[in-house]
């Protein structure tokens, strides 16, 4: 149970705050959200608040903002379809209902012959007297079909209505989120726990190895290695591991007074390459500093987002195989690992994941939001849209293409833990 917590909190959290960036600059952009929904498939929980509904659905595989302008998203009232209208005091439509019986007697019904709910707001068409009429609706206007309320979206509220930067940011703006979520994360572990200094100070030492027998204690300081001075502590161990087998002079620090220690870094062999070991453990002091937390954040960010990078690209060159990718199994059972360690690492494991999520949709494939922003970058260049038909249809085969990829990576999961 508590790995499954863990999960759905990890997870949730990854989906919320990258849909929470579309839903955000979609809202700031002036477009209209018809969702906002954590999950896929069927509905578990819904809350209908302003024109948005806030959703939680079944099948942990993602989320989605459904901005009004979608294909499925239109409502076109067709020559000869019978509505009911009902009317405000200027005789704006507030209501349109479609394919219902409706008992109410303020409801104004029509034969619809042509009508506008996008650009012009109107429906013009023939009332139960044979007689023509024209009438407005509202740009907050309700359509009820089958009892389901759906507010009509004007072209100005729609998502293709708008730039290309605003189209742009929109998308970007859920990648982007899940970067900032990161950082955050970082700095707020490194605020709680504090800073690695990674200074070159000995946590323990291990009986019998070279730097015991030199009489070195925890707590020392090492300053210099052969009269070259030690920055941190990658420098110091960096530097034994590349002198194996040679004697070394280190300068430490103890209580105050400078000692000169020798030792012989042991020889070790891994892979067919030598390298120095002497025998000391290492854990970093650490500072308490708000503004050290916040830097921390960034770099902390900025190194895994190198590092996921030059994992894709050993993955797009080969030096590594599709087996080697993980889906949801894989991270389910990778979090129930984190979550035995505590929740700072199952918060940094989170953050991890989310710079590996923003980077995967930022990819330029179809249906992701890097293949959307492709399309928008061929846009501003072209200075018009690509075909939509042609657009919809490259995204419907990366989602195909996308859900094979899914479903490998799932079974090999599942082989990988349980067979």
């Amino acid at each position: 149970m508590q790995t499954v917590i863990a999960f759905i909190l990890v997870f949730g959290s990854l989906v919320f705050f990258h849909e929470l960036g579309h839903f955000i600059f979609a809202k700031r952009a002036g477009i209209m959200v018809r969702e906002f929904a954590i999950g896929m498939g069927p509905k578990v929980f819904g809350m209908t608040k302003g024109e948005t509904l806030y959703t939680i659905r079944l099948l942990p595989l993602g989320g989605y903002v459904r901005m009004a302008g979608d294909e499925m998203d239109t409502v076109d009232l067709q020559p000869g379809y019978r509505v009911g209208l009902i009317l405000n005091r200027d005789n704006v439509a507030e209501k349109i209902y479609l394919n219902q019986k409706v008992q109410n007697p303020n409801v104004l019904f029509m034969e619809v012959e042509r009508a506008d709910l996008e650009k012009g707001l109107w429906v013009e068409g023939y009332d139960e007297d044979e007689q023509f009429v024209r009438i407005n609706v509202s740009r907050t206007a309700k359509i009820v079909e089958n009892g389901t309320e759906t507010i009509i979206a004007p072209y100005d509220r729609q998502f293709n209505s708008k730039t290309v930067g605003q189209r742009s940011m929109a998308i970007f703006a859920g990648p982007l989120f899940n970067f900032i979520l990161a950082f955050v994360v970082f700095a707020f572990i490194a605020l709680m726990q504090g800073v690695p200094t990674f200074e070159p100070v000995i946590y323990d030492v291990k009986e019998g190895e070279p730097a015991a027998e030199a009489g070195m204690q925890a707590g020392d300081y090492v300053k210099a290695i052969d009269g070259k001075p030690i920055e941190d502590w990658q420098e110091l161990s960096g530097t034994i591991q590349d002198k194996p087998g040679e004697e070394l002079t280190l300068l430490v620090e103890r209580n105050g007074q400078e000692l000169e220690l020798t030792m012989t870094p042991k020889v070790l062999n891994e892979s067919g390459k030598e390298y120095g070991q002497i025998g000391v453990m290492y854990q970093s002091p650490v500072e308490k500093n708000p503004l050290k937390a916040l830097v921390f954040g960034v770099t902390q960010t900025y190194d895994y987002t190198v590092l996921i990078l030059s994992l894709l690209g050993d993955l797009i060159t080969g030096q590594f195989t599709i087996d080697a990718l993980s889906g949801p199994v894989g991270i389910y059972k990778a979090t129930e690992t984190v979550a035995k360690y505590g929740v700072y690492n199952l918060m940094n494991w989170a953050a991890v994941l989310s710079i590996n999520l923003g980077i995967m949709n930022l990819l330029p494939l179809p249906a992701l939001d890097g293949g959307r922003l492709l399309f928008f970058g061929i846009e501003a260049l072209r200075g018009k849209p690509v075909d939509r038909q042609k657009e919809g249809m490259v995204h419907f085969v990366g989602i195909v293409l996308l859900m094979i990829l899914m479903v490998v990576v799932t079974w090999n999961d599942i082989q990988r833990f349980f067979f």
